[in-house]
């Protein structure tokens, strides 16, 4: 039986079909296919863990008056203690003296070493406990001497340091340190500002720095910032409410050895040589009170002016 045409023609067209793909696959230019655009992905790595032996950097010590951050604090015997920046730096003219005001703390308990600080020249600063029995009477003598006064204010530190009868402690209600600062201020007269005796916690307190800063203003008293902790907002506080308030540069006597004291008395002066001012800090130490005795007599044929503190905060106010 013979096939129909039209099945006849359907094999045919499928045979030229096939013949023209095999054609076109044998001799057509090849395709290139692009492909998309590579993604790189970052994987972050996990920081190796410390090994036993892995120690942290030593840090370095300091130039007394500079503060390092975040190196930790250096211990005082009063209680925690930094080293502190300059507020600003200023070109000191040929031929100016340098202002250098000396503040001597816990003056009072110790009569031996009260009276030897008394006996220092009038231009040194002086700072009474308010708790020392005798407080009035040696106050009395140091003014009619003619030092300048300030209130060392107990508050409360860092540890467990025993910083004195009425203390400013952060647990007390504001009323009892309201009235304990009140007690302080009465303990004797004619004093032109307050320091902080330790305080390394108080101080670091912004509601209980403002009690402080507010009773100091009605009282037109100036604020010393002893800085014994780098976390302190005394100065900051002062600051926002317009009170005049300076920071301590240098501790003199940590290391109560005569080379010690030197060394920091020279450091003092080199701050004061780069920003016109400096302020030190130091107690009634037997070794501190023969270094500063000599010191003092030798200071102005360097250049160097020793003045009541009241001078630096007046001008650091203006």
């Amino acid at each position: 039986m013979k096939k129909s045409p039209f099945k006849k023609k359907l094999k045919i067209a499928f045979w030229v079909v096939f013949a023209l793909g095999c054609l076109w696959v044998a001799y057509a230019p090849p395709t290139r296919l692009t492909p998309p655009p590579s993604v790189t992905v970052k994987v972050q790595q996990p920081p190796p863990l410390p090994t036993p032996e892995a120690k942290a950097p030593a840090p370095q010590p300091a130039l007394g008056g500079e503060e390092q951050t975040p190196q930790a604090p250096a211990v005082h015997n009063e209680a925690v203690t930094v080293p502190v920046a300059p507020e600003k730096e200023e070109k000191i003219p040929s031929g100016r003296k340098l202002k250098i005001a000396i503040v001597i703390d816990d003056v009072g308990p110790d009569l031996t070493g009260s009276e030897k600080a008394i006996k220092l020249p009038p231009a040194v600063t002086l700072s009474f406990l308010p708790y020392a029995a005798r407080v009035r009477e040696e106050a009395k003598e140091a003014r009619d001497d003619g030092h300048e006064l300030l209130l060392h204010m107990p508050m409360e530190p860092v540890g467990h340091e025993y910083p004195g009868q009425g203390a400013l402690l952060v647990d007390l209600p504001m009323r009892d340190l309201q009235q304990r600062f009140e007690n302080a201020l009465a303990s004797f007269t004619g004093f032109d500002g307050v320091n902080n005796h330790m305080g390394s916690k108080f101080t670091a307190w912004p509601e209980g720095m403002t009690m402080v800063v507010d009773e100091l203003q009605q009282r037109h008293l100036f604020f010393l910032d002893s800085r014994t902790s780098a976390q302190s907002v005394g100065l900051k506080t002062a600051e926002a409410k317009g009170l005049p308030a300076i920071g301590r540069d240098v501790f003199l006597d940590d290391d109560q050895s005569p080379d010690a004291i030197r060394k920091q008395l020279d450091i003092t002066e080199r701050i004061a040589r780069r920003k016109g001012y400096a302020v030190a800090i130091g107690h009634p130490h037997a070794a501190t009170m023969a270094v500063l005795g000599a010191w003092t007599g030798e200071a102005a044929g360097r250049g160097v002016e020793l003045v009541p503190l009241r001078d630096l905060v007046k001008a650091n106010s203006d």
